[in-house]
């Protein structure tokens, strides 16, 4: 079964980011057998703040890192401020480790008040995770206010993302997180040379 993890950078409860991120995680769901993670950034903010200041991840944070370079697959989600994503959005993106998302296919959405915040997908979000190395599906999601109105449209393009990260996740070997201080070389070995 592939891992599915979902990040949701919504602040409130209950929140169109999170209801965005549950429909995108239960579309994929219905494409593939997945065991899917869902992580409100909001229940570990003070972790990231904290992980941004000591350079270390407390355990809760260490465990939502762990899941995303563990997960086959990501659904990332967040509101649009200012016409890019949410300053908690960006302080996760910038803790997680290097090669942690290194070809990992990601769904990238979005939420906002107006429809003109909706390239927001494609010049904040999709540079982003490219510099990451992760690889986002073709199809990015955003949903404004009126599209909530509009459940044809906005469940088009959700069947149309998903389907895209179901496949990409599907013809993907699993995902393999090895422990850096896992020693593979024998003591012996190493006394060597």
């Amino acid at each position: 079964m592939r891992k599915l993890v979902v990040i949701s950078a919504g602040l409130r409860t209950p929140s169109s980011t999170r209801m965005l991120a549950d429909r995108l995680a239960t579309a994929t769901a219905g494409r593939l057998e997945v065991e899917t993670t869902v992580v409100e950034l909001r229940e570990v903010a003070h972790e990231i703040t904290d992980h941004l200041l000591t350079g270390f991840a407390p355990a809760k944070l260490q465990t939502v890192l762990d899941a995303v370079a563990a997960a086959d697959g990501l659904i990332l989600v967040t509101p649009i401020f200012q016409a890019s994503y949410s300053g908690l959005f960006k302080s996760f993106a910038d803790l997680i480790g290097k090669g942690a998302v290194d070809g990992k296919p990601v769904l990238l959405a979005a939420t906002g008040g107006s429809i003109r915040h909706s390239l927001a997908v494609d010049h904040a979000l999709r540079p982003l995770f490219a510099h990451l190395r992760a690889v986002p599906v073709p199809t990015g999601v955003f949903a404004a206010t009126e599209d909530w109105g509009n459940d044809s449209s906005l469940r088009t393009r959700i069947d149309q993302a998903a389907g895209e990260l179901a496949a990409e996740m599907d013809r993907r070997d699993p995902a393999v997180v090895t422990d850096p201080f896992l020693l593979t070389t024998s003591f012996d070995d190493l006394l060597r040379g």
